[in-house]
């Protein structure tokens, strides 16, 4: 119980220190971030300015204690004030419509790259010198290809040339969005590709790192312990090896799972895929400030609280761990 408050405490710390840079890092940045909204829009009147100064919460009277209150106020209330480009909808509101998307493509890829490459790796490391042990370093050339190459090439071979999937977007301009069968078939046929793209450069990752904790711990006296008793060598592999060697890939899951909100850009980009990357890049373009603040944060908030996660589930499914934080 002592290691968890401590890791909570360490994590407030660290949320605390990222919403305090995320409020002054647009202020320390050159330039003046209300001239070049109002040099955006030549038609708004002077006197327009500080009303927008209040809209990106930079107006507000007092010091410059104050707008920090009153920006740590908003943060914890979801206020993320009204987005510059798509006014007047907030800011929220846009971040609400497009992590739905980047969860359910990047975070289902994320799972399915996770499963198979894990037990590739199992199968590699029992079967130490066959075939699919010989074909992973066949698989980590796919692993170190650029993602968003081999997504231009998923797309010119089977949207361009043989025309079996959309060019992009997330879904079909003949549907109407929502929880309607038409919507979810379109939604799911045209995320076929932008998951093959991540499912495919990922899986050998987690297969190697599998095969390579799995061959350790084969070498383990709780492991020879077991074979010395007579039990299969399926049930020594999965029961004794695999159960053990699963934990450091559960901690690499975890992290790997926290960057799913922030999508993977240049794929998101490449298929103009309706996600927080393909938001966030349309942000840093037009300069629009409270959209790139919120999504900084809602990133690093995610990162944060998985990585919590995984370190509660550790102690909790490792005795080892219980027992060096004394929990």
């Amino acid at each position: 119980m002592s290691f968890i408050i401590r890791r909570l405490v360490f994590y407030a710390v660290a949320g605390w220190v990222a919403l305090t840079i995320d409020f002054f890092l647009p202020r320390a940045m050159p330039g003046n971030a209300v001239e070049a909204i109002m040099a955006k829009f030549p038609n708004l009147q002077p006197s327009a300015y500080k009303a927008i100064q209040a809209m990106l919460g930079i107006g507000h009277p007092g010091s410059i204690w104050g707008q920090y209150v009153s920006y740590v106020n908003d943060v914890f209330h979801l206020n993320f004030g009204i987005d510059v480009t798509e006014y007047p909808a907030s800011v929220a509101s846009l971040i609400g419509q497009t992590i739905p998307w980047t969860l359910a493509l990047v975070g289902t890829a994320t799972v399915i790259a996770f499963a198979v490459g894990t037990g590739l790796g199992i199968l590699a490391a029992w079967r130490r010198g066959g075939w699919l042990d010989r074909a992973l370093p066949g698989l980590m050339f796919l692993q170190a290809m650029p993602y968003f190459f081999l997504a231009l090439i998923l797309l010119e071979l089977f949207a361009v040339t043989l025309h079996v999937f959309p060019l992009g977007q997330g879904y079909s301009q003949t549907v109407v969005p929502g929880l309607n069968w038409p919507f979810i078939v379109s939604a799911t046929y045209h995320s076929i590709l932008p998951a093959c793209t991540i499912v495919i450069t990922s899986v050998a990752g987690w297969m190697l790192q599998m095969r390579n904790v799995m061959i350790t711990t084969i070498g383990e006296d709780y492991v020879l312990a077991g074979q010395a008793k007579g039990l299969s060598s399926r049930r020594v592999v999965f029961s004794y090896a695999a159960r053990n060697a699963f934990l450091p890939q559960l901690q690499g899951f975890g992290l790997a799972l926290a960057f799913v909100v922030s999508g993977a850009l240049i794929m998101e980009i490449v298929f103009s895929y309706p996600g927080i990357g393909l938001l966030l890049l349309n942000a840093v373009s037009s300069d629009d400030y409270p959209l790139m603040q919120a999504i900084f944060l809602v990133i690093t908030f995610a990162v944060l609280i998985a990585n919590l996660l995984v370190d509660v589930v550790l102690v909790l499914v490792d005795p080892r761990a219980r027992a060096r934080e004394g929990a």
